[in-house]
């Protein structure tokens, strides 16, 4: 009976270690910015537009409004437009999902639903050619070389509100520079990052009488670069914030539904700033414990 319980806490002191050793390998932490690691996020945003012309092709006309101003349209804040599932995707937002292939860097895909509105009372130069009856509601007609006119909301109007759909891939950089507690539960990080796509355009045009909503194409691309941080909390969520600059080439906006032929084409610079609440997978951890918790 002795020698059995000798030969019993023989066994325990020699696998002792190595349980110890497991269990060390489990509890070691993980980078949230560590290869392997899957990252998804939902935000809202805030943009600005450059100055633009724009190009408007159709039947019997081909007209360009030079210097034309643009603003975006965030949905005013309550609790049935940003908490209520249903109309999540009617204010300005963002949503990503991302894959850190390597050590600090990552490749995500996702898109930036923004909105363009062009300006009531916009003071505009005209150039180009609208043929004779084409616009009966402004009397618009004939070749023009810079004039310059003031365009108001009930006769004509240009937007990209249901929106201007910026469907980007993105190549970033995190770097943790500030590591909190015990077991690192907060973290803030640094984000920088490329990006380029391109754009889905829903696109409401009002011109000659007409006013035609929601017309959909796929209109041009764009590229862009952004700087943010990132709160982590406990390795597993995080807030992050972000600002972006770049430039939007829309080539082709389809203006009217049944008429291919009719479309808008400028360019312009923007700027971006959002805000998003994301969460943090680690799917292939490099210690060997897989989805473990860190905390």
């Amino acid at each position: 009976m002795n020698g059995m319980k000798l030969k019993y806490w023989l066994i325990v002191f020699l696998l002792l270690p190595t349980v110890a050793n497991a269990q060390r390998t489990r509890m070691k932490k993980k980078d949230s910015n560590a290869k392997g690691t899957v990252f998804a996020y939902w935000g809202y945003n805030r943009s600005a537009y450059t100055k633009s012309d724009i190009r408007f092709v159709g039947p019997n006309y081909d007209f360009t409004l030079a210097e034309a101003i643009a603003k975006d349209r965030a949905e005013p804040f309550s609790t049935s437009a940003y908490f209520n599932f249903q109309n999540l995707t009617v204010p300005q937002f963002n949503a990503r999902i991302g894959y850190y292939f390597k050590e600090h860097w990552a490749l995500s895909v996702g898109y930036d639903h923004l909105k363009y509105i062009y300006d009531d009372n916009n003071s505009v130069y005209l150039s180009g050619y609208i043929g004779s009856g084409v616009d009966e509601v402004t009397s618009w007609e004939g070749t023009y070389s810079g004039e310059p006119v003031t365009t108001q909301n009930d006769y004509f109007h240009y937007e990209n509100s249901d929106g201007l759909n910026y469907l980007r891939l993105e190549l970033t950089r995190t770097d943790n520079f500030i590591q909190l507690g015990g077991k690192d539960q907060f973290v803030l990080s640094s984000n920088l990052g490329l990006s380029a796509g391109p754009i889905l355009s829903f696109n409401d045009f009002k011109f000659a009488g007409d006013h035609d909503r929601r017309t959909i194409s796929l209109s041009g691309y764009g590229f862009s670069a952004n700087a943010g941080l990132r709160f982590e909390f406990f390795r597993h969520v995080f807030l992050q914030t972000n600002m972006a600059v770049g430039f939007h080439h829309q080539l082709r906006v389809r203006t009217r539904p049944n008429d291919s032929s009719s479309f808008a084409r400028h360019s312009y610079g923007f700027a971006e700033a959002d805000v998003a609440l994301g969460f943090l997978f680690y799917i292939k951890s490099k210690n060997g414990c897989d989805s473990c918790p860190t905390w």
